[in-house]
């Protein structure tokens, strides 16, 4: 069958101009917003060695990952689905400070199939990592960041659903169960399925089912959290989460706060507390974050980390379009003094655009409101009317 040679795969698409305008302004506005907060920017690469892109990660990323073999070593490599692994690997091997390490990032990951019905599967990701300290203060301030940056890309009304992936460790702590059938309960849990929970569980020991089985009724506001010390009372862990997740929507105040103590959704590295953001308009959350204090433990570097990433495809789609800056129409001429005077107003931060002989009438991304003209053998800056 004949393919035309500009069809792209499915699920992968070209960002048009007035698009991809708006997703680099979010960039900067969002990066800028890190730094602001201390943040400083790391690159990794796209693609590395499949063992050292999946070390740690778990099942379902492996699943998303692109492979390849490397022409120059003969190795299998990895097209990167989550950058969260690379800046562990990072903070632990190549900045190796004592301290507190705050990282953020911005750039393309690849997923072998779309994670939603209409989502990409060349997300744009930006994140922020704090690796180094322990207590609840990096929980918070990562939460705070990821709020201001939503705030910087004007995201309206964004509520906040908490969750904490001890709760679950903490109930299946004694028994066995082989990492697939984990996998299916997690499934079972996040989707709410009581019925398939019943049948993965029905080898485990009363108390440990009825848990798990209160877990999927456990969704609301923060009445859920005084429910869950109630059913779930006999495990100390249990009420360090609550305790947590209480102290964390203590935190939010003035974002509607919800408790889904089944959702285990995200990867399979979250180790505490564990935050998604939505927004009116969004499909599916639009941050994704929390604590994963083992994310380095395989790079030989055991160290608390807390973090979220976003999807600027996705955070585009839902937020109001910017309006272009101005810019001023010149014409094309050989002309020194004309010249002079365009790199002037470009040097001083205007857009000008000029028109090539015959080309008067185009339309474009750029929005002309002033226009350069001769006037007395001088070349000024005029509205256009």
């Amino acid at each position: 069958m004949h393919m035309s040679a500009w069809v792209l795969p499915d699920h992968i698409a070209d960002v048009l101009p007035s698009e991809a305008r708006h997703i680099e302004e979010l960039r900067r506005d969002l990066l800028d917003t890190a730094r602001s907060f201390g943040y400083e920017l790391v690159m990794p690469p796209l693609l590395e060695h499949l063992e050292s892109l999946l070390t740690g990660a778990g099942g379902a990323l492996d699943l998303q990952t692109f492979k390849l073999v490397d022409q120059l070593s003969g190795r299998m490599m990895g097209l990167r689905a989550d950058s969260t692994p690379q800046v562990a690997r990072i903070d632990a091997h190549l900045l190796n400070r004592s301290g507190v390490t705050r990282l953020c990032y911005c750039g393309s990951v690849l997923h072998t199939r779309p994670g939603a019905p209409h989502a990409t599967r060349e997300p744009l990701q930006l994140g922020a990592e704090i690796y180094g300290h322990a207590g609840m203060e990096a929980d918070i301030e990562v939460l705070a960041l990821a709020f201001e940056c939503l705030k910087a890309a004007k995201v309206q009304s964004p509520s906040i659903d908490l969750a904490d992936a001890r709760l679950v460790k903490a109930l299946l702590a004694g028994v066995s169960l082989s990492p697939a059938k984990l996998v299916d309960v997690h499934t079972a849990l996040a989707a709410k399925d009581q019925a398939e929970l019943l049948s993965l569980t029905h080898d485990l020991p009363v108390e440990i089912r009825q848990g798990l089985l209160a877990l999927i009724q456990l969704y609301g506001d923060e009445r859920v959290l005084i429910e869950a010390e109630k059913v779930l009372q006999t495990l100390p862990a249990v009420h360090e989460a609550l305790r947590n997740l209480k102290y964390l929507a203590r935190h939010l105040e003035g974002a509607k706060v919800t408790f889904d103590l089944a959702d285990l959704r995200g990867y399979a590295y979250y180790t505490g507390a564990r935050f998604a953001i939505y927004a009116p308009g969004a499909s599916d959350a639009l941050v994704r974050g929390g604590r994963y204090d083992e994310v380095g433990a395989v790079f030989g570097r055991n160290r608390p980390a807390a973090g979220f990433s976003m999807d600027l495809k996705a955070l585009v789609a839902v937020v109001t379009p910017r309006a272009l800056q101005a810019a001023i129409r010149a014409p094309w001429r050989d002309d020194v003094d004309l010249n002079a005077a365009i790199t002037a107003l470009r040097s001083r931060g205007e857009i000008v655009v000029c028109v090539l002989p015959g080309h008067e009438s185009q339309v474009d991304e750029f929005h002309c409101d002033r226009e350069l003209l001769e006037a007395d053998g001088q070349w000024v800056v005029r509205a256009i009317h």
